[in-house]
């Protein structure tokens, strides 16, 4: 069986790895990686070089990324990938039998919406979540309605997909999040081995940060980073700040160049534009708290034991743990709940989990196909 994987990002990326390893391994699939957005832009750290360096092969490259965040330029990206891909589909639509796609970016759905003519199967990963302060909410659900298979990370998941489409639909799978997988299988890096790599010192206090724009309210973001740079700043006094930087959003630059200032002017403060799974999972490990407004710490980050200061209302709606703390972008807020929560740990579940997820993708759909 044909497979083709299409990934867009680092995060994406990451959270496919167990996927990509268990389609390799697997005698009767065949992989091909479909790389495009910021995997091939320069200026986001051109992680193609991640996926060649794990030891896949990406025979297909699309570059249709503009490097202009304002609305208009994303609705640009979007379209011109369409265009890339309506090409790239035309031609090579019967050299797969499936092809994964992930989340929720922009990208991704053009690539998805291109295929529809095609009738190319798709099968897509983390659907039907919801996040009200990013326009991805959009952008997930085009991909789930596209879709003819839908692997979910919880069951309450599994009910919106069923709900999108107004009926239960038979191919649904509750799997958990496959990014989990990968706490099992990536061998984390020794505080000696990401010192050498990084030039950070990880037995020193420290906070790790993620913060994307909120691509709904858009026109707040100017005001959203002011308070969490008067935050992070007070913080890098007593602290080690380890930033990593946002993705390719709508107004993304206002954060990124305000973080690279930050930066400059405290050496407290470390920016980071790629990790990579083994050392981000690595940092998430030995840091004292995450703070941000990204998935990964909504997802993965009780795995650590770790609490999330949860920004903003980019993650509004996602299904959270009690691991996660719900505040605004106000820096006395998020100063105080450092002082609260910095080395404490969480005692609980991770309500992401599921064993096996990689394995019963493939099952999942070895046995759909083995039946028609």
């Amino acid at each position: 069986m044909r497979i083709a994987v299409l990934t867009s990002s680092r995060a994406d990326y990451g959270i496919y790895l167990p996927l990509l390893k268990a389609i390799k391994q697997d005698n009767e699939l065949s992989l091909k990686i479909i790389a495009f957005g910021t995997h091939l832009s320069k200026y986001h750290g051109y992680t193609i070089g991640d996926i060649l360096n794990d030891g896949f092969e990406v025979p297909y490259r699309l570059e249709s990324l503009l490097t202009s965040d304002s609305p208009n330029g994303v609705a640009t990206s979007y379209a011109l990938t369409a265009q890339k891909f309506a090409d790239f589909w035309y031609y090579f639509h019967d050299q797969f039998d499936l092809v994964f796609v992930l989340g929720d970016r922009f990208e991704m759905a053009a690539a998805v919406a291109a295929s529809v003519p095609f009738q190319i199967p798709i099968a897509h990963l983390h659907g039907g979540e919801t996040t009200l302060g990013a326009i991805d909410t959009v952008y997930r659900h085009s991909i789930s309605l596209c879709s003819k298979f839908h692997f979910v990370s919880t069951a309450v998941f599994a009910q919106r997909i069923h709900q999108l489409f107004g009926f239960k639909h038979p191919n649904v799978y509750h799997v958990g999040s496959l990014s989990l997988e990968n706490l099992i299988h990536v061998r984390l890096l020794s505080y000696e081995e990401f010192n050498a790599k990084w030039d950070i010192d990880l037995r020193l206090d420290s906070i790790l940060v993620t913060v994307h724009p909120e691509t709904v309210a858009y026109d707040r973001n100017q005001a959203f980073c002011d308070e969490i740079v008067i935050a992070l700043k007070a913080l890098s006094k007593k602290l080690q700040i380890i930033i990593t930087m946002p993705n390719a959003d709508t107004a993304g630059l206002i954060f990124r160049n305000s973080f690279m200032r930050l930066a400059k002017e405290n050496p407290g403060i470390r920016i980071v534009e790629n990790f990579g799974t083994q050392a981000y999972f690595t940092c998430m490990k030995h840091v004292k708290l995450l703070i941000g407004n990204t998935s990964s710490g909504i997802i993965e980050a009780a795995s650590f034991n770790k609490y999330v200061l949860n920004l903003g209302e980019r993650q509004k709606g996602r299904f959270c743990g009690e691991n996660v703390v719900h505040l605004p972008f106000d820096a006395k807020k998020i100063i105080g709940s450092v002082e609260k929560y910095l080395g404490k740990e969480f005692i609980g579940e991770n309500i992401y989990y599921q064993p096996h997820s990689s394995a019963k993708i493939l099952t999942a759909i070895k046995e759909y196909y083995a039946s028609v």
